[in-house]
């Protein structure tokens, strides 16, 4: 049996005016758009052609043979076939890459197929020859198209779908490219992919997308509002639109900028209740992306890896035997770049339940003058050479939250076990 191709039977209701079936009742694939084949001779062959999208097929009238012929790249049944005869009483769902083909064994026979993904002059598709498959009937009908097809073995195969990774510059994006290869995921940094601008994407070639592009400048978001919004509310709503239409799982990282701090702990429960335009931004980010039905918004903080970042900035003063005020009243669980790409990963590899996820590192919960320490001490400076002050000495323009820490709970139940953020931290200092 082909991976992922399913028969399935269907109920018909007969009486002496003919008969009715629910011919699709939500199975597989969300269609968007329906073919209709009438092949008025029996013996009419039709194959074998593999489209980059989903089919559900099935008969309105007669009856037919179908045929199938696994050409996706990298399956673990690639090259074989299956065939089965298909009357009112069945339905067929053909992954993505499975060459399809039938033929009629009556005459007047109406063949329908729902597909996920509508025709793309500039797709890539797929074919091998009808001679890949015993016919039951000798093919009487056959376009010149389908006479000159090649064997499978000197067929083009039909390339795995793969994960779009945005932002892939950033420290999410980084650490993402430590865990997927190239044949699995694609990543686009910035100046190949301005999320605000998501014409001519062909998204038939992939089956995920993970946002990690962000702006990210909290203090100038409170002079750039438009910008901040641009980025972090109407893109992700563009992202979700694209999810919705063509059926693939958009994964939006959010931030504990979206609360207010007066919670000790933060759930996936609890309401946005931004203090700061970033953080509105980053709210109505979360709200967008949740439109697609297939959505996990990822909740983070506090992130440290390959790039800019707050244990970086105190690393680097630490090195230049420097004495920073760092403040003392902001709270939080630090987040390593690599524990929220494995915990993205989890999720979409396990395919946990969709919804709002936070993930950050484990461990104690700590003030930002208490991690600016423990950053001098892996340096093997003083502590005391960090100075601790209140948020409103420090003077930062934007507002942040008093309590930053998320809730590992639900995190932890789909059996994701992160790392203690101070195990990360030696780890991250070398």
């Amino acid at each position: 049996m082909i991976a992922g191709l399913e028969v399935h039977e269907l109920a018909v209701h007969r009486d002496n005016r003919g008969w009715f079936k629910e011919n699709w009742a939500g199975q597989k694939l969300v269609p968007v758009q329906q073919n209709v084949s009438f092949n008025a001779r029996r013996g009419a062959t039709r194959g074998m052609h593999a489209e980059p999208w989903d089919k559900w097929v099935s008969v309105a009238s007669g009856r037919v043979f179908g045929a199938w012929v696994d050409m996706r790249e990298g399956s673990a049944t690639f090259g074989e076939t299956f065939s089965c005869e298909i009357g009112p009483e069945t339905a067929v769902f053909v992954p993505r890459g499975v060459a399809n083909g039938f033929q009629a064994l009556e005459d007047d026979t109406t063949y329908i197929y729902l597909v996920n993904e509508r025709y793309q002059p500039g797709a890539r598709y797929a074919y091998c020859s009808y001679r890949e498959v015993e016919w039951p009937l000798e093919p009487t009908e056959l376009s010149q198209a389908d006479l000159t097809h090649p064997m499978l073995v000197d067929a083009t195969p039909v390339p795995q779908r793969k994960i779009l990774v945005t932002g892939a510059n950033g420290q999410l994006g980084r650490a993402l490219q430590e865990l997927y290869g190239p044949q699995e995921a694609e990543f686009c940094t910035r100046d190949e992919l301005d999320i605000t601008k998501l014409e001519g994407v062909d998204w038939s070639q992939y089956w995920a997308v993970v946002n990690c592009a962000a702006y990210n400048d909290v203090n100038g978001a409170e002079d750039d509002p438009a910008g901040a919004w641009r980025v972090n509310a109407e893109a992700p709503a563009q992202l979700a639109r694209a999810a919705n239409e063509h059926d693939l799982v958009l994964v939006h990282v959010s931030s504990d900028y979206i609360f207010d701090g007066t919670q000790e702990v933060h759930t996936e429960e609890e309401l946005p209740s931004p203090l700061s335009r970033y953080g509105a931004s980053k709210a109505a980010g979360e709200t967008a992306a949740q439109v697609a039905r297939r959505h996990y918004v990822v909740r983070t903080s506090w992130v440290f890896g390959d790039g800019a970042n707050f244990m970086a900035t105190m690393r680097q003063l630490a090195e230049a035997d420097k004495e920073p005020r760092v403040v003392k009243d902001q709270r939080g669980r630090p987040t390593a770049a690599e524990d929220l790409a494995k915990g993205i990963r989890h999720l979409l590899t396990n395919e946990a339940e969709y919804g709002v996820y936070n993930i950050t590192s484990d461990g104690d919960s700590v003030g930002r003058d208490e991690i600016a320490m423990a950053v001098f001490i892996g340096m093997g400076k003083d502590p005391s050479q960090v100075h601790p002050v209140t948020s409103k000495e420090y003077g930062d323009k934007a507002p942040r939250p008093a309590e930053s820490t998320l809730a590992l709970d639900k995190m932890k139940a789909t059996g994701f076990a992160p790392m203690n953020w101070r195990a990360a931290l030696a780890l991250y200092l070398g």
